[in-house]
């Protein structure tokens, strides 16, 4: 912890030179990581959280603790995870929450046990999905990772990668049932086969829209932009990209349906190539750009992270994609503050909407913190 104070230091009086730097050096990469999760620890949303704005933080925190070795990192995630006294959140089934989001900082946890197999660390998540007090797999099979009634995509980032992992550790296969039932319920309701992207939850499913339009309990136009075009949120097919990579992550290769993920992160990966913005980024709404035509920083982190995951896995094709990571990255460094602020971010919602240059949150730090671990992987320098 005073290694990352210290750096948080020595970023305010020295930040401004790295931006005059090459954005792909491993070094600049990892200045950018310091400096961002620096300011982020100094400045936390809330005093206590252990749910999914934390936990998205803290898995890109380990990210980059799992792709540079600087056990600073290691150290802070595990002190998380002891003020959480490596327990997850215990919410009724009746308050409409996730049983999906409730796994995010178990991420963290099970990453944490891979690195140093004490059984303290999982042994309690391991209880949390069976205890019939709470949403899971057990208590509640078909609706458990519903939110507010309804299948949403942000789900696939923050619950199935924990069940891939809990598969690694414990061979058990239960986990890769209770997965393999989570994300291909949910593709098969929220995927749109001619985008090759998401939507949020069934609201947005542009069926039956002229029934609709006269609708009086229709919650505003869900459907269609007002030039006519379907609304697909940027970061809610971040969740979806970034979660189908830490899938694959932890994935056995010989699995059953190894193929059929790295074939659902192929399609979204040259779908999103046709929708990145000329200055590098991609917009609230990538299927009308003009919807919300702003910067948005946390959906493009989380397709950076997953196009880098893909080439640095050869699932992507090196040439075609490096491209389009380097305008992506640029595009996000030069939205950090000279404080470390990961700026541009779309508040809490789940819809394109408008935003701000000061608009930020813990999870916009965790989604930057994610991409930038896989590029350093990269190691891309001047080329």
């Amino acid at each position: 912890m005073k290694k990352v104070i210290l750096q948080f230091c020595l970023g305010i009086l020295f930040g401004p030179t790295f931006y005059c730097q090459n954005y792909f050096e491993k070094r600049n990469i990892k200045e950018f990581m310091d400096k961002t999760n620096a300011y982020q620890l100094a400045n936390p949303w809330s005093e206590y959280d252990d749910n999914w704005i934390r936990g998205t933080y803290y898995i890109g925190v380990m990210a980059c603790y799992l792709a540079t070795e600087d056990e600073a990192y290691l150290n802070q995630c595990n002190d998380l995870c002891e003020s959480l006294k490596w327990t997850l959140p215990a919410i009724p089934p009746d308050n409409g929450g996730s049983g999906g989001n409730l796994l995010t900082c178990g991420q963290i946890m099970i990453e944490s046990y891979m690195v140093s197999k004490k059984k303290y660390k999982i042994k309690n998540i391991i209880s949390h999905l069976e205890n019939p007090e709470i949403k899971n797999p057990i208590s509640n099979p078909r609706e458990w990772y519903w939110e507010g009634g309804r299948r949403f995509v942000d789900g696939l980032f923050t619950g199935p990668p924990a069940l891939a992992m809990l598969y690694k550790v414990t061979k058990d296969e239960k986990y890769l049932q209770w997965m393999e039932t989570y994300v291909w319920d949910v593709y098969g309701k929220l995927y749109d086969t001619e985008e090759n992207l998401f939507y949020r939850d069934k609201r947005y499913f542009p069926e039956n829209v002229e029934q609709r339009k006269n609708d009086p309990h229709r919650e505003g136009n869900m459907q269609l932009t007002a030039s006519g075009k379907k609304v697909i949120w940027s970061r809610g097919n971040g969740w979806a990209i970034a979660g189908i990579a830490r899938i694959l992550e932890y994935l056995p290769k010989e699995h059953a349906s190894y193929k059929r993920y790295e074939q659902l992160l192929q399609r979204m990966a040259q779908a999103l190539k046709e929708c990145q913005s000329e200055e590098g980024f991609w917009y609230p709404n990538l299927a009308d750009p003009d919807d919300v035509h702003l910067k948005e920083t946390s959906g493009t982190s989380f397709f950076l992270y997953g196009l880098a995951y893909g080439v640095n896995n050869g699932l992507l094709d090196k040439d075609e994609f490096t491209p389009v990571i380097r305008k992506g990255w640029k595009s996000v460094c030069d939205a950090v503050s000279a404080e470390g602020k990961v700026q541009w971010g779309q508040l809490v919602g789940d819809r394109p909407i408008n935003l701000s240059a000061d608009d930020s949150h813990e999870y916009v730090t965790g989604t930057f913190l994610l991409a930038a671990s896989e590029i350093y992987k990269m190691n891309l320098k001047n080329e």
